[in-house]
């Protein structure tokens, strides 16, 4: 029995945690199984000064060098570590400060008049021929003009402008890159080129410098710095390796899929990323008219996926309560919905409106009212809204990925924290007509370890890091029900889904 041991410094929009993993390997089981355990957590929202929504990065990695210390008191010899976080940010940095300014939050208002300026002037199809990247506000791309047209002072200053996940991993090796799968959430990354876009890059009048040498998945960065070794107690041969460092990129390497064309795969928490694997860029009409993106994975996979706002809204919802004195937890929310009708309230969950934070219960009330749909008028009623309308959301992906794909979608992996909501996991089942697959919960952190392992040569590849995940983890099965009075259900549910704005 061989066994390794392993960290992932996995950071979501809401939270991030540490997680220890074992992989043992046998003789006769060589991709082994893997054990995960979660050691630290912590949240990471956004602070919200002076009309702006920022990160603390320098909290965020204290609390990462806290749970590695808990883990180092394991007296266990750790291999490798590697940070995964959410897309589009990044961290302006130059030599001696690692930190120039807060990095804005992708939610940050300052975005939209970007977002507006670059499409007019450059030209959506130009940006999508050379990128393949959905047009969305919190891309990085119109980030840094937001940025250059507010303080252009700040960037002149900076020397390297370094992707979140990337960044972490900085902080602990001390080198600079940006990880494929994080550089192509920018919009600044040309999938075919396998390089910046440094055509777009000249035309925005972007400081060519900022942007930093670029590595594929799987990269081993080096050893630790011997300062976080120092002040952890980690060995100093311990290596950081950039994964993925995008944490979609780690869990659709942690889709437990065998292989084959028939499946698509959803990573579901704050955001709902539907799409499916491909091995090449998919820039075509189809694409861009269904505002896919073409994200990259591991060995240069292409995640041909759409981007949707997700559990975000029911978050938003539960936080604009509990600033009322109303507390709920996401069991007894989920419950609520469970108990409400069926199918009476829906919203477009990729309407501008719900992309931004605050007040959103009235948003939702105020999209109902313009659309002549009945307004949810309890906790419950305002969840299950919104979780049917997450549920059409998928049906309407899948079809328009079949029809980019050429595919024949029948099967849909959910994993990552979404998939503990069992009544989404049943609606998304009865809205699309496919079987579910749901699981691993902690599909990111799996993907990041085991991608570690194969940097380190312990897998062969990706087909092998999905083998250990489907020998390792609970995978739980929802069919769609079958009653036909529920289909034609979702049937007249969908028609009047298709025709909202």
């Amino acid at each position: 029995m061989t066994t390794t041991y392993h960290l992932a410094l996995d950071c979501g929009a809401e939270s991030g945690r540490v997680m220890l993993g074992t992989l043992s390997r046998s003789a006769d089981n060589s991709d082994g199984k893997l054990a995960l355990e979660e050691l630290h957590r912590f949240p990471t929202g956004a602070i919200r000064i002076a009309g702006s929504m920022r990160w603390d990065v320098l909290r965020i990695a204290d609390e990462l060098r806290q749970g590695v210390k808990l883990a180092v008191k394991r007296s266990l010899p750790i291999s490798s570590l590697s940070c995964d976080t959410w897309g589009v940010d990044y961290v302006l940095t130059r030599a001696g400060e690692p930190v120039l300014s807060l990095p804005r939050h992708y939610r940050d208002p300052r975005n939209i008049p970007a977002y507006d300026k670059v499409r007019k002037q450059l030209g959506e199809d130009a940006i999508f021929t050379e990128t393949g990247i959905q047009f969305m506000a919190i891309n990085t791309l119109y980030q840094l003009v937001a940025a250059k047209d507010a303080d252009p002072g700040l960037l002149a200053a900076a020397e390297r402008m370094i992707p979140m996940g990337d960044w972490f991993n900085y902080v602990f090796s001390g080198r600079a890159v940006g990880d494929a799968s994080m550089a192509s959430t920018t919009q600044l990354y040309n999938p075919r080129t396998r390089a910046w876009s440094w055509t777009l890059i000249e035309q925005l009048g972007l400081p060519k410098h900022l942007f930093p040498e670029l590595v594929p998945c799987g990269t081993v960065l080096g050893p630790v710095t011997t300062e976080f070794a120092t002040d952890t107690g980690l060995k100093a041969e311990t290596k950081v390796i950039a994964t993925c460092s995008h944490d979609t990129g780690a869990a659709v390497a942690g889709v437990p899929a065998e292989a084959g064309n028939d499946w698509a795969y959803l990573s579901s928490g704050t955001w709902s990323l539907l799409g499916v694997e491909h091995h090449e860029p998919v820039i075509t009409p189809a694409s861009r008219k269904y505002n896919f993106t073409n994200e990259v994975g591991v060995g240069h996979t292409i995640r041909l996926l759409k981007n949707i706002s997700g559990l975000w809204v029911v978050q938003e919802c539960r936080r604009a309560w509990e600033a009322a004195g109303i507390t709920y937890d996401y069991t007894e929310l989920t419950r609520l919905a469970e108990v409400s009708a069926p199918l009476k309230s829906l919203i477009n969950p990729n309407d501008p409106r719900f992309v931004t934070a605050d007040a959103m219960p009235e948003k939702i009330a105020a999209y109902c009212r313009e659309t002549n749909q009945p307004v949810p008028q309890t906790p419950g009623e305002f969840v299950r809204c919104a979780l049917e309308s997450l549920a059409l959301s998928y049906r309407r992906t899948l079809g328009e990925l079949e029809a980019t794909t050429g595919r024949r979608l029948t099967k849909l992996h959910i994993v990552g924290g979404g998939t503990k909501n069992l009544l989404l996991n049943q609606l998304a089942a009865d809205a699309t007509g496919r079987m579910v697959l749901a699981g691993p919960i902690e599909a990111t952190a799996a993907g990041n370890i085991l991608i570690q392992a194969m940097a380190l040569g312990h897998l062969a590849d990706l087909a092998a890091i999905r083998r250990v995940v489907r020998s390792s983890f609970p995978i739980i099965t929802y069919q769609p029900r079958d009653d036909a009075a529920v289909s034609q259900q979702w049937a007249a549910a969908y028609n009047r889904f298709k025709d909202l704005p």
